[in-house]
């Protein structure tokens, strides 16, 4: 049986894989289609920036990880199809969205363990990065309109 503070390190564990890789999609979609240099360095800083809150607690979360026997592992994944690169970001930005608030809401269980003042917490960290994805999403949305969404 798994204690209590090994399962919180699991769901932080899966939402910081999840919302690096939807971060890196976006990234890649940013970088190849839209070719803007500026907003692929926001997105990579936010992915790095996601990384380095929880640093420190990175062997915890390793060694928290259970990924064989998770009970989500084998459940129906999205089957819906991209129609182009716009619905491949807009899923992305909304699977980091989700996986941020996650991270925001779990870190408050274990900011004390983690971090010193309130200032530093990792829940805060989390809560700011969340509403730089919402300013940032919508910069790049608008530039989406100017292409042609199909691959």
């Amino acid at each position: 049986m798994q204690s209590t503070q090994t399962r919180i390190y699991r769901v932080i564990d899966a939402n910081l894989n999840r919302a690096r890789e939807g971060l890196r999609v976006c990234e890649e979609v940013v970088r190849f289609v839209l070719d803007d240099a500026r907003l692929t360095r926001r997105l990579k800083r936010l992915r790095h920036r996601i990384t380095d809150i929880l640093k420190k607690s990175s062997p915890t979360l390793l060694k928290a990880r259970d990924s064989e026997s998770d009970v989500g592992r084998n459940r129906v994944r999205d089957k819906r199809s991209r129609s182009g690169y716009r619905d491949l970001f807009l899923a992305n930005m909304e699977r980091v969205k989700e996986s941020v608030r996650v991270l925001e809401e779990f870190s408050k269980l274990i900011d004390e363990k983690i971090r010193g003042k309130a200032s530093d917490r990792a829940s805060s960290s989390f809560k700011r990065i969340r509403f730089r994805l919402y300013t940032l999403e919508k910069q790049i949305i608008e530039k989406f309109p100017a292409l042609s969404n199909r691959g």
